[in-house]
């Protein structure tokens, strides 16, 4: 674990603190770290530690490790926000389905992710605000786990991911370049 550790500190800061699952959780459910004075500046980086442990299938059949991360950018003084529950709250469910979370996947969530907000559901990408080498490690075991960025998105943006695919959603991510870390953004599409 001391790898995978390694690896989250060199790009999103020092580990501050881990929330552990609740008691409603499934078995095999991971911790959720909190990272602050990474390689982003201003951001706040919360990620699963441990849900590697759990081999979750691909659509292939396949058997992947992953590791779920959100970044966000707090107000002064802002408590921690809405990911460690988020964080949680998906890594149940992949663990409970037993299904990966692949890039270009969306996940509705049952409530905004803040109060009155307008981010509504998750999209999964590559860590792509990181250097390309952030996307995977091999910890000590052999195992490759795969880092995946969850980042929030509204309801219009959902459905253009659902009807159009990721790649053309990804191509109006980067013609509009929104500040993904602003959990309070207004969608990109109308």
């Amino acid at each position: 674990m001391a790898v995978l550790v390694d690896h989250l500190e060199a790009r999103l800061g020092g580990l501050e603190g881990a929330w552990s699952a609740g008691e409603q959780s499934p078995e095999g459910a991971p911790q959720v770290g909190y990272f602050t004075g990474g390689v982003l500046e201003g951001a706040r980086s919360f990620a699963t530690i441990g849900l590697h442990r759990t081999p979750l299938a691909s659509r292939s059949g396949r058997h992947l490790h992953l590791e779920l991360l959100g970044c966000d950018r707090p107000e002064p003084g802002e408590e921690p926000g809405p990911f460690p529950g988020v964080l949680e709250y998906v890594a149940g469910r992949l663990i409970s389905g037993g299904q990966a979370v692949l890039r270009g996947d969306v996940l509705r969530l049952p409530m905004p992710l803040t109060p009155g907000g307008s981010m509504t559901a998750l999209y999964a990408a590559a860590p792509v605000c990181f250097d390309e080498a952030f996307g995977s490690v091999v910890l000590e075991n052999g195992s490759d786990v795969a880092i995946v960025w969850l980042v929030p998105i509204g309801d219009r943006e959902a459905e253009f991911v659902e009807r159009n695919g990721w790649e053309a959603f990804e191509r109006e991510l980067v013609r509009h370049d929104p500040d993904l870390l602003d959990v309070g953004r207004a969608e990109i599409l109308r």
